[in-house]
């Protein structure tokens, strides 16, 4: 019998049967409790079936429920349970694809009428049946002519397997079997933990032009507390949805006169605005100029610039006199123009000229999501014009900005590079020149940082950044992208110490991304207890009685004048009611008067965490509270 070396995670290695699996070699050397809990293996750096047999040389690692790749896999055989569960209930469905997802799966099926509530509880009912069952997911390899007799009644698998070579792989797990290329947990029953969580509808893969199926969304996890902890955080995050906060406050609106497109309210705008400032003071550090272009922009510009050819079907389109004109989705081809209305001299570069660009992208009605999709949103948009031996220097730069500014609002963040998308402009040696200009700064500022492969602009590798909210989840704001393409298209240049033209480097970027969307991410981050700088109500003046609103008075008019967003709230109701509406206006402090204050001339402080400070000097607590605004603290700390 042929033989083939192991080799094990800590470098020892051991000469086993060709054909070995990996299931045995967990048993062999692990012991059977091990072997109990392994799900998949690691087989050359590639997942691989613990019953799969090993046909070469090989590294190999068995992952448990203790690993985050084989928590993937086990959520995929979940994806295989959830249709096996519905073509028993639902026999005449036709199946569509079902991968994992972060946190879960799904799996898309052509269904006539749609899922309901009370289909998700007995498609779960039935997957826990099949669980129970504990059949094993075995796994075949057969030729294109085969597979397309087994599946001669599913349409949507008869196309992929026309766009697959043999041999093509299935797996069966009881009566049901279904393409797919694995790996697979053992059996059903290894799924520990699992919840159906809603439907939606998509387009068969991705494009509207194709039918629309329906969705059907779950979770998975290692064990019953694992999932109980991630249902208690969509609970948390459900109490902190940016839309529901966003009403109570009285911040933003959205109306099906224009949807998609938000309406900002008074309060809203003190946000936002409170926001820009802190932005323009920090760019204006960094020697960024400011610029503002039209929203509309001729047909031809953008034909120029590749979004014509590559983005096009997320535009919007007019005539004005006979002409096609687009609503900019982007800002950089108006910035270009500014570019190029005079010859630019090496001394000038670099040139960072900063934009708030509004922008408008056609999103289709299903994805629009308060403010975090929408058609309409203004980008805090930059365009750095250099020479090439200035962009590392420059990309390290806006890593140091960036990090700053998520600093002030509290953000950690992730950071992910983007590579060359299969649609691209440019050639190799310009995207391998942008790719390794990245990932230099990345490692010279101790980033790190996780590939995303074909993720990049059409015009350039990016880097991505993703904030973290307080309940751990990411969102993706900030973005660099290294541009070589647009100065080819534009003619860009400037003179070089030589007295010739040279070819200028584009660098795009935000730090914000789209500041609604921020907006958005800032208020699910604080559950509306947005810091005191940003706040758009600061203080409120309460009164215990009418006794003493004189004092009142003078205390909001002493806050008032020394710029503070302050209210008196000197109704005829009682303290405790006017306590409670300022908290549930998450108005960071209030000043309680009553007729003790009035005789002290001191006053009483609250916060709207109920921490309580009595006999306050009012010019020691503006002094805090200037200090506070001033260094911009996330936390309350004037008391």
């Amino acid at each position: 019998m042929a033989t083939i070396i192991i080799t094990l995670p800590d470098g020892s290695k051991f000469k086993a049967k060709k054909g070995i699996k990996p299931i045995d070699i967990a048993k062999k050397l692990l012991g059977s409790a091990f072997a109990k809990k392994a799900l998949v293996a690691l087989v050359n750096g590639e997942l691989w079936d613990l019953n799969r047999a090993i046909e070469e040389d090989a590294k190999i690692k068995i992952l448990t429920y203790d690993d985050e790749e084989a928590i993937v896999v086990l959520r995929h055989s979940c994806a295989h349970v959830l249709a096996q569960a519905v073509k028993r209930l639902y026999p005449d469905v036709k199946l569509g694809i079902g991968p994992a997802i972060e946190n879960g799966f799904f799996y898309d099926f052509d269904k006539k009428e749609a899922f309901t509530p009370s289909d998700l509880k007995r498609i779960e009912a039935e997957m826990k049946k099949i669980i129970k069952a504990d059949y094993k997911f075995e796994r075949k390899e057969i030729s294109k002519e085969e597979a397309k007799k087994l599946f001669a009644d599913e349409p949507y698998k008869l196309e992929l397997i026309d766009e697959m070579e043999e041999p093509i792989s299935v797996y069966k797990d009881g009566e049901f079997i279904d393409l797919c290329k694995g790996p697979h947990i053992p059996s059903t029953g290894m799924i520990k933990a699992f919840k159906l969580m809603k439907t939606a509808g998509a387009y068969w893969k991705g494009k509207a032009e194709n039918p629309q199926l329906q969705r059907i969304y779950g979770v998975a996890f290692k064990d019953e507390k694992e999932l109980k902890k991630y249902l208690s955080l969509l609970e948390e995050a459900e109490k902190r949805d940016h839309r529901k906060i966003g009403k109570e406050l009285d911040l933003f609106s959205m109306h099906p006169e224009g949807p998609g497109f938000p309406f900002f309210h008074p309060k809203g705008m003190i946000v936002i605005n409170e926001i820009l400032k802190y932005w323009r003071e920090e760019h204006e550090k960094e020697g960024y100029s400011e610029v503002k272009t039209p929203i509309i922009l001729s047909k031809s510009l953008w034909e120029q610039s590749g979004h014509w050819e590559h983005y096009k079907e997320n535009m919007y389109f007019t005539k004005i006199d006979g002409r096609d004109f687009a609503i900019k989705p982007m800002n950089c081809p108006g910035s270009i123009l500014i570019y190029k209305e005079r010859v630019h001299s090496y001394r000038e570069l670099p040139l960072r000229w900063a934009e708030l660009g509004l922008v408008h992208r056609h999103e289709l009605s299903g994805v629009l999501s308060g403010l975090f999709r929408v058609r309409a949103f203004t980008q805090d948009d930059a365009h750095i014009y250099c020479m090439p031996e200035q962009i590392e220097k420059e990309v390290i730069k806006i890593i140091k900005l960036t990090e700053r500014i998520y600093s002030a609002f509290g953000f950690k963040y992730e950071v992910e590079l983007s590579t060359k998308p299969e649609k691209a402009m440019g050639t190799a040696k310009q995207w391998h020149e942008a790719e390794t200009a990245l990932k230099n700064a990345l490692e010279k500022c101790g980033i790190k940082y996780k590939i995303n492969p074909g993720e990049g602009a059409f015009y350039g590798p990016k880097i991505d950044f993703h904030v973290k909210d307080a309940l751990g989840r990411k969102w993706q704001c900030g973005t660099i992208q290294l541009d070589f393409q647009m100065p080819e298209r534009f003619d860009l240049s400037y003179e070089g110490k030589d007295g010739k033209r040279h070819r200028v480097v584009m660098l795009h970027r935000t730090v914000l991304g789209s500041l609604e969307r921020f907006l958005g991410v800032l208020l699910e981050h604080f559950a509306g207890k947005l810091p005191l700088w940003i706040a758009p109500e600061q203080i409120r003046v309460i009164t215990v009685s009418d006794k003493v609103k004189n004092y009142a008075e003078k205390v909001y008019k002493e806050l008032k004048k020394h710029g503070f967003r302050v209210m008196l709230d000197d109704r005829a109701a009682t303290v405790q009611y006017k306590i409670r509406d300022a908290q549930l206006q998450k108005i960071p402090y209030m000043v309680v008067i009553g007729e003790k204050e009035e005789k002290t001339k001191k006053i009483a402080v609250r916060t709207r965490e109920n921490k309580v400070k009595f006999g306050v000097e009012l010019d020691k607590f503006i002094g805090a509270l200037k200090k506070e605004i001033k260094e911009r603290k996330v936390e309350l700390e004037a008391i």
